[in-house]
């Protein structure tokens, strides 16, 4: 590997910020920067490039302290608007998870379900200022001998709330199709039958992750914009799998790497965390997520200079092969193939469908640069990298 040229700190970089200096730019600005002037050059020049996503995740959810009761009590089993949450945690915790559907719902025994409100919903309730009502119920004991409480709560109301995500950010993922002879309802979205349509779901040259394919400045203790606010990469999400086929620039081709995020649930904002109906599949919520990425070398420069025509994903079939365990790849795609509207599939010409927001992802990594220009944002320096490869069990 040739020797760089370029090489700055994360504590030179946030010098400039304090000073009022730093020159921040957004992925998509990086890719004519480069293009110009060369990674090089780049990278003497470019302190920071400013990365977005906003698309439901799945693995996201709060923990909450409601705070005690008189008397008190040891929750058992705890509801927030009917949504069950989990209560094995301590007296007055709980953990609220995105995908919990509320407790009477149908479900998919009314097929396809509509999935109206669930763990998701909750939270952007309380983000959004609105009230919760919470039951409680326990088998009590001599310290919390309550054994029932009901009351509303709203977040300014409770002690202490975050937002705890297990797996946020996917690195790259499927463009999903249905090749069986029905419509189909996946978390991918709806999907016609014989390949009416192709879904996919993440912000192409955007994409945190995609701007840093070997992981080389994010890992624990990197601050990012989570929900609006500021957050934390606090650990490699779960399903983090580096080890993964790659382009000849390093990108992954299939879903690869996970970030696990945390963050004060009080300071966030409903526009940026929306709870999601997926019709016939279930709930979740919509995160918006963004990262800042330091350009400490000509290196991390090159890598943000990717560009939708860079980055390619495979088409899965989620008709019969995604549900039985089966991940053939009927092709190749790019995202500025998939972002067109349009992909040639089998010979046909079939629409796509995004189920994250480009538009929204633009609008997170041009508030982080704007936070960083101004100062109210400084870098958080990883402690401990994201990891390129797993361990594996020994047989």
């Amino acid at each position: 590997m040739p020797k760089l040229k370029v090489s700055k700190t994360y504590k030179e970089i946030n010098a400039k910020i304090k000073r009022g200096d730093v020159v921040v730019v957004t992925a998509e600005e990086m890719i004519g920067i480069v293009k110009e002037q060369g990674s090089e050059e780049a990278a003497r020049h470019v302190d920071v490039v400013t990365t977005g996503t906003f698309a439901p995740m799945c693995s996201s959810g709060a923990f909450i302290n409601f705070g005690h009761a008189v008397p008190g009590i040891k929750a058992a089993n705890v509801w927030l608007n009917e949504v069950p949450a989990y209560a094995g945690v301590a007296a007055v915790d709980c953990y609220i998870g995105a995908t919990e559907p509320r407790q009477d719902d149908p479900l998919n025994k009314v097929y396809p379900g509509k999935f109206n409100y669930g763990g998701g919903h909750v939270i952007q309730d309380l983000v959004a200022g609105k009230k919760v009502q919470l039951k409680a119920t326990a088998y009590g004991t001599d310290c919390y001998p309550n054994q029932s409480v009901e009351k509303d709560i709203t977040l300014r109301s409770i002690p202490n709330a975050v937002l705890c995500n297990p797996r946020n950010g996917y690195q790259n993922y499927n463009c999903a199709v249905n090749l069986s002879n029905k419509t189909v309802y996946t978390y991918m979205g709806t999907l016609k039958p014989r390949a009416g349509n192709a879904n996919y779901c993440s912000a192409g040259q955007l994409s945190p992750l995609l701007n840093d394919p070997y992981y080389q400045t994010i890992g624990l203790g990197t601050r990012i914009f989570l929900g609006g606010a500021e957050g934390f990469v606090t650990w490699h999400g779960t399903q983090h799998k580096p080890v993964v086929k790659r382009s000849k620039m390093g990108i992954p081709l299939t879903p690869a790497g996970t970030l696990w995020t945390m963050g004060d649930l009080k300071k966030m904002s409903a526009k940026w965390l929306m709870g999601a109906s997926i019709q016939g599949y279930g709930v979740s919520l919509s995160v918006g997520l963004g990262i800042p990425i330091p350009i400490l070398n000509e290196d991390i420069a090159q890598h943000t200079a990717v560009s939708d025509e860079d980055l390619f994903t495979q088409i899965i079939d989620y008709g019969q092969d995604y549900p039985n365990g089966q991940s053939k790849s009927y092709g190749q795609v790019s995202y500025a193939e998939l972002k067109s509207g349009w992909i040639t599939f089998q010979g046909e010409k079939i629409p796509t469908v995004p189920l994250s927001s480009t538009v929204k992802a633009r609008e997170i990594a041009d508030m982080l640069k704007k936070w960083i220009s101004q100062g109210k944002f400084i870098l958080g320096e990883p402690q401990f990298m994201l990891p390129q490869t797993m361990p594996q069990l020994k047989k």
